[in-house]
């Protein structure tokens, strides 16, 4: 990744001053320029990575200060104590890696002995907490790809908290300033301060009062579990598309499934089925339902159990499930396949719907284009629901409940195992150079939106201003990502169920029901994407965030 040179902080201060121009209040839902580029929740945390990127700062630090931020602005879909997986494309070495900001469940024997026998908590609880990992990523993306300090990072982030708008934000200031402190006494590379800061947080005296919260609030994480945390940098999963290469996280996020759907797909002239057709959403909603049925199937953590992704994405493999895609009919049956046997079908039965309403936060986005090349893709997440902020001002999730306790499911929850997540960032490559960022918010929606949003631009040529808003389509023809419930079959969502943008027309809606599908609609956005597509003939990087969805973007020019 480009090293530019290191700026001070007071340096940053003023240069965020002297860029009025960049407030907040400026920063609207597109933006086009060609000296970087940030899209991502509420407009004060894109003021912060903008400002980065304006002060010399590559995309790892703009990430950095974006993501910290949001877990002020845009607190409740994210938080300090919540996970980031990224992508990141580094132009020194024109490589996509994937950073695991995910941590694991409890790694006390008889925390996994309670969820066997008690089950995991769906609905908000500390049980469900897992290890905080946001801190751990930012340091990472920091010290591996940035060039500025954590405490250049984190100065956007404590000027929000300064400002006390919460009872929980001074609190966390004070975290955070300690932090601070650790990097500013430590001693060696920058390398080594961030590895200090970063320290203190998961082994020092931080440590110490995150474990006596855990310990009042009944919560199963200790001390030696936030010291044990690490982040995995990681090959990313990927596949070609029409000449694209798309890059996802793996098995231990939904993302493969993006590329399982792409794979489908491209056997399809859905550019000759007109954009929002009755065929092209048909056809798309198919894939979608053998995607996830796989999913649901297949994926956990490859650190525990064997996801068979090579098979998964193989040719043969992709041929035999096109196959079952009947382009008059839509299916009601849930369908994974068997990709070690490369047959078409596992198992074919028609699912009951869930009776349960599973309760959840959704989540947040960001993606950073700077001038050099460098893309970072990360879906900052947490899903609060009941669980409050401690002494220290940190508040975790319940992502555990996106493990399960049926027995000998790749997705079984065990000591220290990475949950399989929703959150699902998306860089594109062409010509192994960046030209697309996609990060959504939105649980199960998020990888049927950014297949929305990518085919928006791949098939029909939008531009992130035009992808982000047009009309949209999910299914709920899969398991629910939330539900740990044992019976992985009563965690089924909605058999055959489709749901369209309104302005999808009456038309379109009436041969879709024809066909079978169990249509409904919305007026309100389909979860919650931005965008960054990078012209690079131009240099000119496109930024969007759906406006309906509170999403924003700004961009150098």
């Amino acid at each position: 990744m480009h090293w530019s040179i290191s700026f001070c902080l007071s340096g940053l201060v003023a240069l965020a001053a002297h860029f009025s121009a960049l407030s907040a209040a400026d920063i609207s839902w597109s933006a086009d320029g060609r000296g970087g580029a940030v899209a991502a929740g509420q407009s004060e945390s894109v003021a912060a990575g903008i400002r980065i990127l304006a002060a010399g700062g590559n995309a790892a630090d703009a990430a950095a200060a974006t993501i910290l931020s949001l877990a002020v602005t845009d607190y409740g879909l994210f938080a300090i104590g919540g996970e980031v997986p990224v992508l990141i494309y580094d132009a020194s070495s024109r490589q996509v890696r994937s950073l695991s900001g995910i941590g694991g469940a409890p790694r006390d024997p008889a925390a996994i002995q309670w969820f066997m026998e008690h089950g995991i908590p769906s609905r908000g609880s500390m049980k469900a907490a897992p290890v905080p990992s946001a801190v751990d990523l930012v340091a990472t993306l920091l010290r591996i790809y940035g060039t500025i300090s954590f405490e250049q990072a984190v100065a956007p982030a404590l000027v929000l908290l300064d400002r006390g708008q919460e009872d929980w934000h001074p609190r966390l200031a004070v975290t955070l300033r300690k932090l601070v402190e650790a990097e500013r006494t430590a001693t060696g590379t920058r390398e080594e301060r961030l590895i200090a800061a970063r320290d203190r947080f998961y082994r020092g005296d931080v440590a110490d009062e995150l474990e006596a919260w855990y310990i009042a609030t009944g919560a199963w994480l200790r001390k030696s579990d936030l010291a044990a945390h690490v982040t995995r940098v990681e090959e990313p999963v990927s596949v070609w598309y029409r000449g694209y290469r798309v890059y996802k996280c793996g098995p231990w996020t939904q993302g493969p499934v993006l590329c399982q759907n792409l794979k489908l797909l491209e056997g399809f002239d859905l550019r000759g089925m007109q954009h929002l057709s009755a065929d092209y959403i048909h056809v798309v909603t198919e894939a979608m339902k053998l995607g996830y049925a796989d999913r649901d199937e297949y994926y956990g953590d490859p650190r525990f159990t064997d996801v068979p992704m090579t098979e998964l994405l193989s040719e043969p493999y992709t041929l035999a499930r096109r196959a079952l895609i009947d382009l008059k009919v839509a299916s009601l049956e849930r369908r994974p396949g068997d990709p070690l046997g490369m047959k078409a079908l596992k198992v074919a039965f028609p699912p009951e719907n869930s009776g349960d309403t599973i309760p959840r936060q959704d989540t947040t986005t960001c993606v950073v284009a700077d001038r050099w090349g460098n893309v970072v893709a990360a879906t900052p997440s947490c899903n609060l629901l009941t669980n409050t902020p401690g002494p220290s001002g940190v508040n975790t999730g319940n992502r555990v409940r996106s493990l399960n306790t049926s027995p000998g499911h790749p997705n079984q929850v065990a000591a220290g195992k990475r949950p399989r997540i929703t959150l699902t960032p998306t860089l594109v490559t062409r010509d192994e150079q960046p030209v697309i960022a996609i990060s959504v918010a939105g649980g199960d929606l998020q990888d049927q939106t950014t297949l929305n949003v990518l085919l928006n631009h791949v098939e029909f040529g939008m531009l992130p201003q035009q992808a982000v808003t047009a009309p949209r389509f999910s299914t709920r023809h899969h398991q629910d990502s939330f539900d740990p419930n044992p019976d992985r079959s009563a965690a089924f969502l909605g058999r055959g169920e489709l749901n369209l943008s309104s302005d999808v027309s009456a038309e379109v809606r009436q041969r879709l029901a024809d066909r079978g599908h169990r249509v409904g609609t919305t007026s309100g956005p389909i979860a919650s994407p931005v965008m960054i597509v990078i012209d690079r003939k131009t240099g000119m990087m496109h930024a969007a965030g759906d406006p309906r969805a509170g999403r924003h973007a700004a961009a150098l020019e």
